[in-house]
Parts: structure tokens; sequence; C-alpha cells
């Protein structure tokens, strides 16, 4: 494995899933088992790094070509429950999405065709055997999706400073039960059809329902800023109320309160175009 710095990777946020011990088939169960009990374990970091350590060969390496072991652990109410990382089936479903979002020939310099190719016939044969695969995280670049934001409540936001360079980082996340997280969805789906024409918002609120669907009742859903929290000021994350400002405006929507949901959007929009901007520049 090459080497990984310690470079820190500011542009992921994240949507994870933590499933109990119990909704994994008996044999990987008792990996995730033992796994849980290590004292200590990578971060999220250690993953984009090791990532784009392997972009650097010549060929690249696009996709790991082992699956991870890893995860990331929670313990809810006194239930173990763990989150795997899948970075090569989340690898490979980036990959599949990167046309989209780079122009042909940055992809091409990037990642050279025959090596997309060769990914992309790996993932075929892969899931020809793994049909039902699904990934237990999401991820966002340079940004949180709004949609992200209905899933939780501003009462569940956690937020550390952090001790600054050489210590801590800082954290802001929230964490909820799923039941809340899929109650809140349906709740937030049924208002937006109703005020709003079918648009990305809605579009991607009912794919993200749709994933909580395959998961255990009882996990935990968590939205983390992740990387994010490395471009913005400490002010700026400390003032951050995301998810107030979602419910805010769906409920402003539910009643017919077209400017209370204007204003809110507006916060919102402010709010992030500083890490857009970057993301631009970048």
């Amino acid at each position: 494995m090459p080497k990984v710095s310690a470079l820190i990777v500011p542009y992921t946020s994240y949507l994870r899933v933590y499933e109990p011990l119990a909704a994994f088939p008996e044999s990987e169960r008792a990996h995730w088992t033992r796994y849980a009990r290590r004292p200590e374990r990578p971060s999220y970091q250690d993953e984009l790094r090791r990532s784009l350590a392997d972009l650097l060969p010549t060929p690249p390496i696009p996709v790991p070509v082992h699956e991870s072991g890893d995860a990331f652990v929670a313990e809810v109410d006194g239930v173990v429950c763990v989150c795997p990382w899948r970075t090569r089936l989340r690898g490979w479903q980036a990959l599949d999405e990167l046309g989209e979002e780079l122009p042909v020939s940055v992809l091409d310099a990037v990642l050279p065709p025959l090596v997309r190719r060769q990914a992309a016939l790996d993932y075929e044969r892969w899931l020809a055997r793994n049909p039902d695969a699904r990934p237990w995280i999401r991820t966002s670049t340079w940004q949180v999706p709004l949609n992200w934001f209905v899933l939780v409540t501003d009462e569940e936001r956690e937020y550390e400073k952090g001790t600054g360079p050489g210590g801590t980082a800082p954290l802001l996340r929230y964490r909820t039960p799923m039941v809340q997280a899929r109650r809140r969805t349906a709740r937030a789906l049924r208002t937006l059809r109703d005020a709003l024409d079918e648009g990305p918002l809605i579009e991607g609120l009912v794919d993200v329902g749709r994933w909580l669907e395959e998961f255990h009742p009882r996990s935990l859903v968590e939205l983390d800023y992740g990387g994010l929290v490395h471009t913005l000021p400490a002010a700026q994350l400390e003032d951050d109320h995301s998810a107030a400002d979602v419910a805010e405006g769906i409920e402003a929507l539910r009643t017919g309160d077209g400017s209370t949901a204007g204003e809110a959007y507006g916060r919102l929009v402010e709010r992030w175009r500083s890490v857009r901007d970057r993301r631009s520049s970048n």
C-alpha cells in the first residue's frame, strides 16, 4: 500500500447508516463484532487519503482491488452498530457518475478510458453476483445536499470547535434514529409535492427515502459535515443551523407562507455560497 500522508482532505460530507450487528449475516457479524472491540480504528480522512494515493501510480487505480474491511462504529442505547465503508463498491458507483460531473477531456487526463472501461467491466461482473448490494455511506463534495437536512432536526445537532492545529478537528454532525429519519422524509415529501413542482429537491428526497428503506429499522442515521469543517470559519460553523432553516422552510410551505419559506431558503443559499465558490475555483 502506498504511504499515505497526513494531508487533510476538506471537501467531502457524509450521510451514513449504522446498523445493529443483528442485521448482518452471521459470518459478517462475527467480523464486525471483533472489529468493534478494537481500541483504534481508521477515520474517514484515512479512507480519502488512501483513495487519493491510489490515483498516483501509472496507470491509476480508480477502485480498490479488494473491498475494505473497515467500518465506523457507534453505540446506540447499549447496542453496537456499524457502518461498513464498502470503499470498493462506492468507488465503482462514484466512477459511474463521474462522467456527469467532468468534461471528457479532463476525465481522460485523470483516468484514461481503458482504465475506466476495465473498472466498469469489473463492476458489472461483481454486480451480477451481488444484485442486492448497497452502500451504507453516501458522500457529497463541497456541499451538504438540502434533502439530507430533512432527515434531522436542530435538536440533534452536535458541534465541537476542536482544539486547533495539531489537536482535534472541529466536528459538526447530526444523529437520529432511522424511524425518525423515515418519518420526516415522508412528511416532507407530502408537503413539497403539494407546494412545488417535481424537481431536484423532491427527486433527491425520494431517492434518499428509498435508500433508507433498505436498512434495519433500529439503525442510526448520521449526517456528518466531514472535511467541510476545514473549509468554513469557526464562527460560520458555530452559527450553522441549516437543518433548522430547512425545517422552517418546509413548515412554511405546509402552511402556505411563501414569504417565510423564501427567507429560510435565502439563508441557506447565503450560508453555502462560500463553499460553492471554493468548488468552482477547484
